[in-house]
């Protein structure tokens, strides 16, 4: 073998081991980047819940409105990771239908901080929406990176656990049976 074969031989090793050293360090930011995003996701769910039992507690809901409103958002903060998406879908059909109740529209017209309850339900609804995207868009960035053929032919992820999405219903709104909102406006006017 001359110089020059061993040269390039080295040459094209050491590049290798760069692409391969990058590729794992990028798998290893997108698996931080998904702990991040659902890290964001819980807190905003939480505080969804916070917000639907602080409504639930107001008086502004009738007494059965209240305790349906309750106990999704306490089963909401309570449910083991495989129910919490149904439990989660559970709290936004809760609170949609709290505030499609002619009381509750009336009770907004009267004051008592209505308004401010409302716009801190739509606020925390919108966090969720967000948080769940981001999540969302990051599984999706790990999965394509993790079936690309060199991170399964080299096991670049190592034994982080396979990413999944989170799928909820999180709008306030309803849909239709086109899947278009219905005539239900927009909850702050």
């Amino acid at each position: 073998m001359t110089m020059t074969s061993v040269i390039i031989i080295v040459g094209i090793a050491l590049l290798l081991g760069v692409y391969i050293s990058w590729r794992a360090g990028r798998l290893d930011r997108l698996h931080a980047r998904l702990e991040a995003t659902r890290a964001a996701l819980d807190v905003a769910l939480l505080r969804r819940s916070s917000v639907a039992l602080e409504l639930a507690s107001t008086g502004l809901l009738d007494p059965a409105t209240s305790l349906l409103l309750a106990s999704a958002a306490h089963d909401a903060r309570t449910a083991a990771d495989d129910a919490r998406e149904l439990r989660e879908s559970d709290l936004t059909r809760a609170l949609r239908a709290a505030f499609g109740q002619p009381e509750f529209r009336a009770s907004l017209a009267g004051g008592h901080g209505a308004e401010e309850l409302l716009a801190e339900v739509e606020t925390a609804s919108h966090q969720v929406f967000l948080a769940r995207k981001f999540h969302n868009d990051a599984v999706a960035a790990t999965l394509l990176a993790r079936r690309r053929w060199l991170a399964r032919l080299l096991r670049l992820s190592g034994g982080a656990p396979l990413p999944g999405f989170f799928e909820i219903d999180d709008s306030l709104v309803a849909a239709g049976p086109d899947g278009q909102g219905t005539d239900m406006p927009h909850l702050t006017g």
